[in-house]
């Protein structure tokens, strides 16, 4: 299977499905991976936060020594968490998941939210201390990386428009990539077509509503139950989730789904023999119900300065 691309700025191709691997346990991941190259993805999203990037590594290598891929066959992604935005943190940040993922190079590095946080003096306080760096001082750091042939491209994550504008107007090298929660019920028309305006690809995570997330609201319903998206997916055969993604990179957004079930993960990437009609693309879009699962709305941080979220 060859998974279809969008092309980012750059020219670099980046393929329409990827792996997902948040709360993917060290393990259970490294198999999935190996499942998902195996399977055809070329795509696999990782994050330093994430916890998990050395068996993700695992699972990549284990597929090039097999000869399955090369590693310029692939595309992965890692991001800079929240507590190395001081300028001087970024580039030893990346390095640490450069390494633990035993590679050479990325092909995305994105910074994970535009709040800067601090280390927590201790390790199992769940109380989190702001810190006063701007993302627009940390993307500096990030350019650099570009310069210095570590990463291909760099991107964004949990930026909303303002954000973003507010970035593209000081920025030396523009973000290729901007990667929020996106699906029929948290559509976010504003931010797409102001990304899509500025040539900037976006990435949804919890494209099928993030049902099992520990963050999700528990008085949100499970989008996979919606008899809209049912009835759609009965007309071509097709489940639920498979309908949900289809949505996605049908209009040009890039998925990653996460699944550490060998099946579930064939499964999700059988969504390019069948297109969405005008009209279901449409009736999808009129089920948004701004229900966001990932808020962050957790250890006070909707008080941060730049707390991205309370922007429609």
């Amino acid at each position: 299977m060859n998974t279809p691309c969008v092309e980012l700025y750059t020219g670099a191709a980046m393929p329409l499905l990827g792996l997902g691997t948040w709360q993917s346990q060290p393990g259970q991941v490294q198999q999935a991976v190996e499942v998902a190259i195996d399977n055809g993805y070329r795509h696999i999203d990782c994050a330093y936060i994430y916890a998990n990037e050395k068996e993700v590594g695992a699972g990549i290598e284990s597929r090039i020594q097999k000869g399955v891929v090369k590693r310029e066959d692939l595309f992965i992604v890692s991001k800079l968490w929240n507590h190395f935005h001081d300028e001087d943190e970024v580039k030893p940040s990346f390095m640490k998941s450069l390494a633990n993922l035993n590679l050479s190079w990325l092909d995305l590095y994105l910074i994970h939210s535009p709040m800067g946080t601090k280390m927590p003096k201790d390790p199992s306080s769940q109380e989190v201390e702001f810190s006063d760096v701007d993302y627009v001082c940390t993307w500096k750091a990030m350019e650099k990386l570009v310069d210095e042939g570590l990463v291909k491209a760099i991107g964004v994550s949990n930026f909303n428009v303002s954000q973003l504008e507010r970035l593209l107007s000081s920025c030396r090298i523009k973000p290729a990539v901007n990667q929020v929660e996106l699906h029929p019920y948290l559509t976010q028309a504003k931010l797409v077509q102001y990304c899509k305006s500025k040539g900037i690809i976006l990435t949804a995570f919890s494209p099928l509503g993030s049902p099992s997330s520990p963050l999700k609201p528990a008085a949100q319903k499970n989008i996979l139950e919606d008899p809209v998206i049912n009835e759609i997916g009965k007309k071509y055969g097709k489940t639920s989730a498979q309908v949900l993604l289809r949505y996605h990179v049908q209009r040009g957004v890039t998925v990653i789904p996460k699944s550490v079930c060998p099946e579930r993960i064939i499964q999700n990437a059988q969504i390019f023999d069948f297109s969405l009609s005008e009209n279901e693309m449409e009736t999808l879009e009129g089920l948004n119900k701004n229900w966001r699962t990932g808020s962050w709305d957790f250890a006070g941080l909707p008080n941060h300065k730049f707390y991205p979220f309370k922007e429609d």
